[in-house]
């Protein structure tokens, strides 16, 4: 191990010997290097593999983990433990089967659909069991067992229907668990903090497992797995945790920032190392990092990044006319970048939310830009969209077979299976399409009545939107009647599962309505022109599915532990960051920390940047069709105006419909050549 390579305050935490430390570890600071480390110190100091425990959140992070250790101390390192909190609490569960009444030793484990089809099963016996979306239940169960509130104890806050519904499902669910002899996710972490905490043998057995305990990202822990560690470390009392209160950002999974602030009152005689060095990011950015987070009124750990690369450049602050101008400027900027010579893969795009990502998918489409939307489905393969798109598709070019297949019975219009075999065949004898078929359905011997109504009622509702393209009417005032026309609306109310899930999907199409507006606003008029643009936003290429050289669409939260040459953070607006909920006084459960853990967010955020830095927002934004003037985010006001270079941008022409099917024959070209 080359220790001239650690800094100081790197060393000391290093070749810290015995007794509690806590590592405040800045972002960019070295903070795997630290952890990776002092394990291979340890078992080079002559501490047994198997008495080392090291627990984290991921599996890539546990392997990552794993391997730097290997590779420092070589085979020596194998009986190590180094673990997300889960697979350790698997570990003791198997071990300790029998304690929990399973007299083979074995159980199953219940994932995220098993625990979804168990409250569905649990709901059915209660009336309207539709209204619920199972996944809102399960998060406020998970909530309860990582708080250690059983089913007993678990009481309804602030009149919550949600909540209410919980206090009957969760008991429930606990008995399912119990039927099926299973443990869910949360249990592998939270029957282990309760057996610790009722069982002084167990605990004794483990505690002489474990010597030396370490925990990284230890912000993100929340109070089930802080009970694991401090239940586990009483004995020993040789407790290393790692983490940055300055990116607590999940307190809305259960993660409980003071659980690092308060370490020391946990194990007296903690020492404190405090990593500040950032070797990630130019002075510019950290400038501007740190004046944000200092503006902080919440409790925190006193520290601030140091830059040991050059100034660089200032940040950018970018002020769009409107959210459609601020798509447009990232779309060419990254274009730009990329023909400068910088890879794809060294870019990103950071918003608050999914909901976000839209514009940027579309500009990103337009000019060919290879990219990738991480944690959630590219927008254009949302099925709302999709069936959108396919029902515009059929409206304007009738004979696009694949398109009519999708959208013949959708929404359900009585045109069942046996019935499109009917006209396909109809069509394949008389040697026609199927649309044309569809068009002749009520002259087709035994087509079912409901058929025939249901072809009627498809080639009227489609007929309307090529009448009304051809006039010239707004392209997407064609669309939003269309989706009424046919029940889109309704279908989607009644068959999402839940009326929060129904509201994400009705949100997309209101998405699609407002990128039909920005096409509207080129000029371009006609079946052929809307066409070929519907075509060219919906271009699927290997390249989207890539995550080798492609830039990278993903939320702050999705942003956490990368980083990247050159990053945007858009949408830098009060309600989106932070976040309308956040801001909401109507709102019973919000409170001034939530407005700090989205300043936290914003923080991290500006830390995944190492050269190159915007922030962009939008004087104006659309929302259901009609525009609305945005503010800028409060955490702007804290970075001091010298640090910012700002750039105003009034309007930002679409690249043009001639170069855009350009580039996409282009693409087209290039692949067909591998």
């Amino acid at each position: 191990m080359m220790a001239t390579e650690l800094n100081s305050s790197q060393r000391s935490a290093v070749e810290h010997s015995r007794g509690p430390m806590l590592v405040l570890a800045g972002a960019g600071s070295g903070k795997t290097m630290v952890v990776t480390r002092r394990i291979a110190r340890l078992i080079e100091d002559g501490t047994p593999a198997r008495a080392i425990l090291a627990l984290t959140f991921t599996n890539k992070a546990a392997e990552e983990m794993a391997e730097r250790v290997q590779k420092l101390v070589g085979k020596r390192a194998q009986d190590s433990c180094i673990s997300t909190f889960h697979s350790f609490g698997l570990r003791v569960l198997r071990a300790e089967a029998r304690s929990f009444g399973f007299r083979d030793g074995r159980f199953a484990i219940f994932d995220q659909a098993d625990q979804a089809s168990a409250i569905r099963e649990i709901l059915r016996a209660r009336r309207g069991d539709r209204r619920w979306d199972v996944h809102a239940i399960a998060a406020r169960i998970s909530a309860a067992k990582n708080a250690f509130v059983s089913p007993q104890e678990y009481e309804p806050r602030f009149a919550d229907p949600y909540d209410e519904v919980t206090a009957w499902v969760y008991p429930r669910y606990v008995e399912a668990l119990r039927t099926f002899h299973a443990f869910d996710f949360d249990d592998l972490v939270c029957e282990v903090g309760r057996m610790f905490r009722t069982r002084p043998d167990c605990l004794e057995r483990w505690q002489s497992k474990y010597w030396f305990i370490l925990v990284d990202e230890y912000q993100d822990t929340n109070y089930a797995q802080f009970e694991v560690m401090r239940l586990l470390g009483q004995e020993h009392r040789n407790v290393c945790v790692v983490g940055d209160d300055d990116q607590s950002i999940y307190a809305w999974r259960g993660a409980d920032v003071r659980n690092i602030l308060d370490f020391e009152k946990h194990f007296e005689g903690t020492k404190v190392v405090k990593l500040q060095n950032n070797y990630r990011s130019t002075e510019a950015i950290l400038s501007a990092a740190n004046a944000v987070i200092h503006a902080s009124t919440a409790r925190r750990h006193e520290k601030r990044l140091i830059a040991t690369r050059e100034a660089g450049d200032k940040v950018r602050l970018v002020v769009a006319a409107d959210a459609d101008i601020e798509a447009s400027f990232v779309g060419d900027e990254v274009d730009r970048l990329i023909r400068d010579g910088l890879a794809a893969r060294e870019m990103a795009v950071l918003y608050r939310s999914n909901l976000q990502s839209e514009p940027f998918e579309t500009a990103f489409r337009q000019r060919q830009i290879p990219f990738r939307v991480v944690g959630g489905t590219q927008y254009y393969e949302r099925k709302e969209v999709k069936d959108l798109v396919a029902l515009l598709r059929t409206a304007l070019q009738p004979h696009d077979e694949l398109s009519l297949r999708r959208i013949i019975n959708y929404p359900p219009r009585g045109i069942g299976q046996m019935s499109v075999e009917r006209l396909a065949a109809y069509a394949l004898v008389h040697d026609m399409t199927l649309w044309s078929a569809v068009t002749k359905a009520s002259s087709i011997e035994g087509l079912a009545t409901a058929a025939v109504a249901g072809c009627e009622a498809l080639v009227t509702a489609l007929g309307a939107v090529a009448r009304g393209i051809d006039r010239g009417l707004a392209s997407a005032e064609v669309a939003r009647k269309l989706v009424a026309d046919v029940g889109m609306v309704a279908d989607i109310m009644s068959g999402s599962g839940s009326q929060e899930a129904a509201s994400r999907r009705r949100a997309n199409l209101e998405h699609f309505f407002n990128t039909l507006a920005r096409f509207d606003k080129t000029g371009e008029t006609g079946a052929k022109a809307l066409s070929e643009y519907l075509q060219l936003l919906t271009l699927k290429t290997d390249a989207d599915d890539d995550a080798g050289n492609v830039v990278t669409l993903t939320t702050m939260h999705g942003a956490k532990g990368l980083e990247f040459h050159t990053v945007f953070v858009v949408g830098v607006e009060e309600g989106l960051i932070p976040h309308a909920r956040t801001l909401d006084g109507k709102t019973t459960d919000v409170t001034p920390q939530d407005v700090e853990e989205e300043r936290r967010l914003f923080y991290v955020a500006l830390t995944r940047a190492r050269t190159r830095l915007y922030l962009c927002r939008a004087k104006q934004r659309t929302f259901h069709g009609k525009g609305s003037k945005r503010a800028p985010s409060r955490f702007l006001k804290n970075i001091p105006e010298d640090r910012l270079e700002r750039v105003d941008i009034k309007e930002q022409a679409p690249p043009s419909r001639e170069s855009m099917l350009e580039g996409a024959e282009a693409l087209l070209a290039a692949l067909e050549k591998g």
